[in-house]
């Protein structure tokens, strides 16, 4: 698959199309997280996106939904 199927399938899942490659990244991850697609397509996915000027969002550890016991 490509870029061009991503954007196909978020369209039929979201019923509008995007061009936003951080929306992408995000239903491409919850595409692997529900095992809509294997590990090797979410790595080309996830790498193609980059290029294309994806970012990952910055995360702290008070955005950790697991609680330190300390």
């Amino acid at each position: 698959m490509d870029i061009s199927e991503i954007k196909s399938r978020f369209f039929q899942s979201r019923d509008y199309s995007t061009e936003d490659v951080n929306a992408l990244m995000d239903f491409v991850k919850k595409a692997y997280i529900h095992n809509e697609i294997s590990i090797i397509d979410y790595r080309n996915y996830v790498r193609e996106l980059e290029k294309l000027g994806a970012v990952l969002p910055e995360h702290t550890a008070n955005d950790s939904l697991i609680k330190n016991s300390n």
